[in-house]
């Protein structure tokens, strides 16, 4: 069973079940962010604006990076949970190397569990944020 852990993590997606099982176990508030397959700014804010708490909430016309991430923080900070986990199923391809809007969403992801956690930052009231982002890796073409 894996251990559920504050900070960002890379999970092979096979691994899903047993994160989502262990959260349950423990009793810790879960959310999982998925884009159902759709790619893209667009998707990414319209799976946030499903699925996430945000403070305050997030136009569903604009899609502004900055407004996404203190959002997120104060809606997760807001939480009345000391533990917080969040889940991207489906996040397609390891984290390493990737550039553009995913890159962008990526560094917000990494970010939120150590601002949270920072009690300078969370007015001495920290929350452990465990963020797992399932990858499934670059599939190996061999020869025909």
């Amino acid at each position: 069973m894996p251990e559920i852990r504050g900070g960002f993590h890379e999970v092979p997606a096979s691994s899903v079940p047993e994160l989502l099982a262990e959260a349950a176990r423990r009793g810790v508030p879960l959310f999982t962010l998925s884009t159902g397959g759709r790619t893209g700014k667009e998707a990414f804010f319209r799976a946030v604006r499903e699925a996430l708490p945000l403070d305050p909430p997030l136009s569903a016309s604009r899609y502004v990076w900055d407004a996404l991430g203190d959002s997120l923080w104060s809606g997760l900070h807001d939480l009345d949970a000391p533990h917080a986990v969040l889940l991207r199923p489906d996040a397609g391809r390891p984290a390493e190397g990737v550039d553009g809007d995913h890159a962008i969403a990526l560094d917000i992801l990494r970010d939120l569990p150590k601002s949270l956690a920072d009690p300078r930052y969370a007015g001495g009231r920290p929350t452990e944020l465990s963020v797992y982002v399932a990858s499934v890796p670059p599939r190996t073409v061999g020869p025909w």
